[in-house]
């Protein structure tokens, strides 16, 4: 049996950060997969339209971004609070506690000053838009030059549009610079 003289705030705090960077793996391993997901179902969905010839079908790929878009966000967003928390918060604590000489979890600060991150950045926020605004936008933009638009779902699809647009905006605007 352990004692309570075992626990003190370090472990605790190394606990915390464990768990945290459990967490942290996990959604990105889930964020990462969203994207295929996103683009195999939108893959999907075109295919079958073009073999039934019903345009109309093309509207599920804005619904089908929208929901896993916000959701890919929504894990990005968790993503980087956990690193600023760890940043911030929980490796400066730890570094007072031990009288760190150097930042503790130096890789959390170090990993964001690599060469090229910043591109890198740029591109990936490019791959985003493609997949999450561009592609249903095309898919949009091919209903509504079909033949046969029905005045519903026209009304339908207007209103995908704007949420894609805040949905891109977004985007744009939790990217990090």
């Amino acid at each position: 049996m352990t004692s309570t003289d075992d626990v003190t705030e370090s472990k605790i705090l190394l606990a915390e950060y464990d768990r945290l960077k459990e967490e942290q793996k996990t959604r990105i391993g889930f964020r990462d997969n969203l994207l295929y997901f996103t683009l195999a179902a939108a893959t999907a969905v075109v295919a079958i339209t073009a073999q039934s010839g019903e345009s109309r079908l093309l509207l599920a790929v804005p619904a089908i971004c929208l929901i896993l878009g916000w959701t890919y966000l929504v894990n990005d967003e968790k993503i980087s609070a956990i690193g600023h928390y760890v940043r911030d918060r929980l490796g400066p604590r730890l570094g007072d506690l031990t009288s760190a000489h150097d930042a503790v979890f130096g890789w959390e600060i170090y990993h964001r000053n690599v060469a090229g991150r910043t591109m890198r950045k740029r591109l990936q926020t490019t791959v985003d838009l493609f997949t999450y605004l561009v592609l249903p936008m095309v898919c949009t933009t091919a209903f509504w030059c079909s033949p046969v638009v029905q005045p519903l779902l026209a009304l339908a699809s207007l209103g995908q549009t704007l949420a894609l647009a805040v949905l891109g905006w977004q985007f744009l605007r939790r990217t990090e610079r």
